[in-house]
């Protein structure tokens, strides 16, 4: 008994030590990222808070990623670029710098600015893509709802890493919250995430989990925005150790 922990105890020296190779190479995809345990019972702490109302409009959860990975870029709406003195990284430089008028879209002018259409006002500038209908319509009903700062849970109840598929979780969350910065024009550090050979390149590196788990290897990400929740960290990385399949 003794000798088959020490065997384990090894065994998990040699994973995690993996954890430090340059991502320059490619290694098997299980020594990219500690296994994910994937029982839901009793959930994780970072599960337990309060569920999401499909309903209601979070901010730090919907509409500040789409400004962050949109709009609050380096020459934008970043705090050190400022265009215009707007400020778009988080709640309170949203209220104070982009003249949101709670529960009146047409009076506010983060609104105004995604919706103009002069070429030449509309944000975000080109060549970078106008925001979709969907995004719009997110931030305009944040908007009629109060621009209220409210927060939830989108795990509340459990966090389940069995079968997470590429189109099901892992496209959408990325198009969501990174393509703005990684999108197929001009694409920041020169990784696209568009399609799912982008994807997988930059996964199979490490790369991708590196940045969004804070590893100080890698440039975080979202940049300028909050770290994403344990669980979504998780559920990328179950979907990576499962061979990062177009499923």
């Amino acid at each position: 008994m003794i000798r088959i922990l020490v065997a384990v105890a090894l065994g998990g020296l040699v994973l995690f030590g993996s954890l430090s190779t340059s991502s320059c190479k490619h290694y098997p995809v299980e020594d990219i990222i500690p296994p994910v345990d994937t029982t839901t019972n009793p959930p994780p702490e970072d599960t337990l808070g309060t569920p999401c109302d499909p309903n209601v409009v979070y901010f730090d959860l919907q509409v500040l990623p789409i400004l962050i990975s949109n709009c609050a870029m380096p020459g934008c709406h970043d705090v050190d670029s400022h265009q215009e003195d707007v400020v778009l990284t988080s709640y309170e430089n949203v209220m104070n710098t982009a003249d949101v008028t709670p529960y009146d879209p047409n009076e506010s002018k983060l609104y105004r600015m995604i919706t103009e259409t002069d070429p030449d006002k509309i944000m975000p500038q080109p060549p970078q893509p106008p925001l979709n209908a969907d995004q719009i319509g997110l931030i305009g009903k944040w908007i009629l709802q109060g621009a209220q700062d409210l927060s939830c849970d989108p795990d509340a109840g459990g966090c389940d890493t069995t079968n997470v598929s590429f189109s099901g979780y892992v496209l959408p969350l990325l198009q969501n919250q990174c393509k703005g910065c990684h999108g197929a024009v001009n694409p920041v550090g020169g990784f696209s995430l568009v399609t799912y050979q982008d994807v997988k390149s930059v996964a199979l590196t490490g790369q991708l989990y590196g940045a969004i788990a804070h590893d100080p290897a890698y440039s975080p990400m979202p940049k300028g925005g909050p770290q994403w929740s344990d669980c979504r960290i998780r559920k990328i990385g179950a979907w990576i150790n499962a061979g990062a399949q177009d499923n």
